[in-house]
């Protein structure tokens, strides 16, 4: 098991990533202010891992209440959101009840949302199943619901007390969704890291394999990065918008089609192509840093084409991104690959030109 310690000025918590972690309670317990848990799970995750941690737990001594939601995307609402209200409220849960987010990214951030809302404030920890969630929502205390005109909009900053990545729980992770979570390992590369960028390329193949070291690097190097950016930045101020490389576009897919049509991890991919072609319309990277950030996209099974939509819409989508400063719209771009910088607004005439060609 590898540690790794996120420090911010008000806490710091522990991120645990390794194998056979599910049922090592003794990393749980000392993140429970009292022996009283309620376990967020959904339909798909919940008969594969919920029998097995709760039993681990009460094994210890902690009560346990289970909340099970739908899975998917078209849920991460507020009508699911109270669902999650509805039985701590009928269970009795108390503000010191921890509250365990079992799942991807959907359950984590609908979980810590509710965590920071549920009498004003309850601790939660992570425990992500998906490599999307392991590598980047499970870390930095994003919580968000979605809202029908922009991808979560309404949420807060809210930290858990501990993730858990336990990679064995990616065994059972469907291929498509290995991929998108590949989407934002890939993100760490093109934003930061050329070298992590370069081993991606050469240990594709692996990852995609499940190959258990490769996936294991993976899962570090991305939090070890989100981990130093959320340090630098927790409310997303300056640095840690870099991490929204692309996002923008991809947020405005995954709304232009309605949530769920395609996987998060697709859309981002999808959206970092457009955002490497703008770098390249701008003269920040050559035509060969485009194609290869394709071909890297490409090989790790995720889309290099976005949804046709006309510009209009576009905007209209992307005029919703938390991204937008008086009015104007702010892309994460990249100077190089490995090194993105924020860029305020684009000409209608570049957005449209690298739309049409990337659609």
């Amino acid at each position: 098991m590898i540690t790794l310690d996120l420090i911010l000025p008000d806490t710091r918590y522990p991120i645990h990533i390794g194998h056979g972690l599910l049922e090592q309670v003794e990393l749980l317990l000392p993140h429970l202010p009292i022996p009283k848990v309620a376990i967020v799970s959904n339909e798909t995750v919940a008969p594969l891992y919920l029998a097995r941690l709760r039993q681990a737990l009460e094994s210890r001594g902690v009560a346990c209440a289970s909340i099970v939601l739908p899975d998917g995307e078209t849920h991460k609402d507020w009508q699911t959101l109270n669902l999650i209200f509805d039985a701590l409220l009928s269970g009795n849960a108390e503000r010191k009840t921890t509250l365990i987010a079992l799942g991807g990214g959907v359950i984590g951030d609908m979980t810590g949302f509710a965590a920071a809302c549920y009498q004003r404030g309850a601790p939660f920890i992570q425990i992500p199943t998906t490599l999307l969630a392991q590598v980047d929502s499970s870390v930095g205390g994003k919580t968000a619901i979605n809202h029908p005109q922009g991808k979560n909009m309404i949420g807060a900053f809210y930290q858990p007390k501990a993730v858990i990545a336990d990679m064995d729980l990616l065994a059972t992770l469907p291929d498509r969704e290995l991929s998108a979570g590949l989407a934002e390992v890939i993100k760490y590369g093109l934003l930061g890291d050329a070298d992590f960028l370069a081993w991606l390329e050469d240990n594709m193949a692996r990852l995609r394999a499940r190959d258990s070291a490769a996936l294991q690097y993976a899962v570090r190097r991305s939090c070890e990065m989100k981990a130093a950016i959320v340090a630098e930045d927790e409310k997303e101020n300056g640095a840690r918008a870099l991490l929204n490389l692309g996002h923008t576009f991809g947020h405005a897919i995954e709304a232009g089609l309605g949530f769920g049509a395609w996987l998060h991890g697709e859309a981002v991919a999808a959206g970092m192509v457009l955002a490497a072609a703008a770098s390249a319309e701008l003269g920040w990277l050559a035509a060969a840093d485009l194609d290869r950030v394709r071909r890297l996209i490409a090989a790790a099974g995720l889309p290099v084409t976005s949804p046709a939509m006309p510009v209009h819409r576009w905007l209209q989508l992307m005029s919703h991104d938390k991204k937008v400063e008086a009015g104007t719209i702010r892309f994460v771009l990249l100077r190089a690959l490995g090194q993105a910088v924020i860029q305020p607004g684009l000409a209608g005439s570049l957005l449209e030109k690298i739309l049409r060609e990337n659609s």
